[in-house]
């Protein structure tokens, strides 16, 4: 069966950076509801579509097909006592950023605590970057009518949200 709009495909993938620096490697399988559904980088389903199981791509994608150019807004520096006790650099928070009006949360990771501050950076950790994302098809079938209904794919043995 070849990939095209409404099937669910599972790859295999790693991602690397612009220097060839393996950044992730998946040991299970992703799934993703193919034809529209926002489940995989755009760039990658185009290169996927009309293939079938065994085929192997690798596509680079600029920030701005990714994660989105890196936004310096984002980092904000906080009064540390906005924050719990324990607060250490990587731990993650939602918030609304400081330059918006809108209501909409982002999650900010911290990257700096000292004993007056913690800045938090709002920015996903591979913002700005340039990746290669390679992956081998593993498995095409037909989406089942509940996960066209729902505009993702459902694990077996369960919905899961």
């Amino acid at each position: 069966m070849k990939i095209a709009k409404d099937t669910v495909v599972s790859l295999n993938y790693e991602l690397f950076d612009s220097t060839g620096e393996l950044l992730e490697k998946v040991e299970e399988q992703i799934s993703y509801l193919h034809g529209g559904y926002d489940g995989i980088f755009p760039l990658v389903e185009e290169a996927l579509h009309g293939k079938s199981v065994g085929d192997k791509i690798s596509v680079t994608m600029q920030p701005d097909d990714a994660f989105g150019e890196y936004d310096h807004s984002l980092v904000e520096v906080e009064s540390r006592s906005s924050f719990p006790k324990e607060v250490a650099v990587g731990m993650q928070f939602e918030g609304a950023p400081e330059a918006s009006d809108d209501e909409d949360f982002i999650l900010f990771t911290v990257v700096d605590v000292t004993d007056d501050e913690v800045t938090v950076d709002g920015n996903h950790p591979l913002a700005g970057k340039t990746l290669t994302f390679n992956c081998t098809v593993a498995g095409v079938r037909q989406a089942t009518a509940e996960e066209l209904e729902h505009g993702h794919v459902h694990e077996p043995g369960g919905h899961i949200h």
